[in-house]
């Protein structure tokens, strides 16, 4: 796919009157080889804004470049060139310290595999990135229990994972990424580990959490996932091939 065809990809129109939680502009990726020479480009040239309050999916095969887009959307990696506006605030300048307290503060994470500390209890899981943070003990495991009563668990904080069904813990984990209250919910095959009628309700908090405002970025291989979502962002060969909103904001 050559660049060209980036430039001739369908565009999503843009959300007037809502201003972008995120905005990356010529957002290229290359990693390479011990003696310097290009190993692969995983991102060539990416533009890509996000209004607040969007429920965005990025697709693409292995090897597109989507789970790149990720790492800095998430400011897990940094391009090697480009600028990203995260909030307003340009990540690329932020030293690693900086960028680490930043991501802390503005994006929350679910993942497939729940990622949760078996040692802990519920409530002292999604607790963690407010320890992190420097919040009183007292104040972030009361955050955590408002955070678990959104999800439904209320009655379950002093339970640990291992005493939880796999929608439980999936449930924990959105606490955990909520009780920071970021801006952006990046969410990475959440449902790829539960069954179709579990999964099914996670999709639904998801929706639910989109209805409220949040801004939620779902990384999918799954299109019936992807069309529950406002817009489709493909990727391909570190290129986009698709762009297109499906629905305007739910209302």
């Amino acid at each position: 796919m050559t660049a060209a065809a980036q430039t001739n990809a369908p565009k999503a129109p843009s959300a007037s009157g809502v201003r972008p939680v995120a905005e990356l502009t010529g957002i290229r990726k290359t990693y390479y080889k011990p003696d310097g020479s290009v190993m692969v480009e995983a991102l060539r040239g990416v533009d890509l804004t996000i209004p607040a309050g969007q429920y965005l999916a990025i697709m693409g095969a292995s090897g597109s470049g989507k789970s790149t887009l990720m790492n800095i959307l998430g400011c897990l990696d940094r391009p090697t060139s480009g600028s990203y506006l995260l909030d307003g605030t340009p990540a690329e300048e932020l030293d690693d310290e900086s960028l680490s307290a930043f991501r802390g503060r503005k994006i929350g994470f679910v993942f497939q595999a729940f990622n949760l500390i078996p040692q802990l209890t519920v409530e002292e899981n999604v607790a963690v990135p407010l320890f992190y943070q420097g919040v009183h003990k007292h104040e972030r495991l009361e955050r955590a229990r408002q955070k678990l009563e959104m999800v439904g668990l209320g009655d379950r904080v002093h339970h640990r994972p291992r005493e939880l069904s796999g929608g439980q813990q999936q449930r924990v984990a959105i606490a955990r990424a909520l009780v920071t209250d970021p801006v952006i919910l990046m969410a990475d095959e959440p449902t790829g580990n539960l069954d179709s009628k579990t999964g099914e309700a996670i999709l639904t908090m998801f929706e639910d959490l989109h209805a409220n405002g949040m801004t939620i970025i779902m990384v999918t291989h799954d299109d019936a996932v992807a069309d529950r979502c406002e817009r489709i962002f493909r990727l391909r060969d570190g290129l986009v091939e698709r762009d297109e909103v499906l629905r305007s904001r739910r209302s």
